[in-house]
């Protein structure tokens, strides 16, 4: 076991358990995620709870994507480095985060990646920035698209239920490795996501039964 599995594994413990119990996460479509080999997860983000919660339901250990402020830190950033995460300069062509995202995809890891490359406040998923596109085109690894859903009203004290639903992993292997093909990779990982986001909100209205298949 690395050290790097080591951090995951208590941190699924004290991070990813309360994460858990506070929003009653629920995962539909677990068994899409690829059992091996590189995969480039792409969600959507609306609120901080998201990280703990998408890394906790990951069957997977995720090498998150992350802002450089928040590994920038010299205590807290070391601690954040050594679960995987990779920092990237929002705003700036960061081509040693590129590399590193390529590296671990590569390396048979799990990107987590936040396709808006942000937390949105509007309440829904927003529009995807070519990140995720650009790494699976590049290595030749699937994107599994998911969306998460109920965080946008999660707030400590009514401990909204969040929920979270994996899509069909999606293979780009036919798209060209330049910004024409990034760009029609990221509107169908983007179309992917809302669509989710759709389902879920009509899953949560119906009380969230179990069982259910993601589109």
């Amino acid at each position: 076991m690395t050290r790097r599995d080591l951090f995951w594994a208590a941190g699924r413990v004290y991070m990813g358990l309360p994460a858990r119990l506070v929003s009653r996460a629920r995962l539909y479509g677990a068994e899409r995620m690829p059992r091996d080999g590189g995969v480039v997860l792409a969600v959507n983000h609306l609120h901080w709870i998201d990280v703990p919660l998408v890394g906790a339901l990951s069957p997977r250990n995720l090498d998150f994507v992350a802002k450089f402020e928040a590994v920038g830190f010299p205590a807290l950033g070391n601690f954040v480095a050594s679960h995987g995460t990779i920092a990237v300069r929002r705003g700036e062509s960061d081509r040693e985060a590129v590399r590193q995202m390529r590296a671990a995809v590569r390396d048979g890891h799990v990107l987590g990646l936040f396709v808006e490359g942000t937390r949105q406040r509007s309440g829904r998923p927003g529009e995807a920035k070519p990140g995720a596109a650009m790494v699976a085109i590049q290595e030749g690894v699937p994107v599994l698209p998911a969306a998460i859903y109920g965080t946008q009203r999660w707030k400590p004290g009514n401990f909204a239920p969040c929920s979270l639903a994996y899509g069909e992993p999606l293979d780009f292997g036919g798209m060209t490795k330049n910004g024409r093909g990034y760009k029609q990779a990221t509107a169908e990982i983007e179309t992917r996501i809302h669509g989710l986001f759709d389902w879920l909100a009509a899953v949560h209205a119906q009380g969230r039964p179990k069982g259910l298949t993601p589109p």
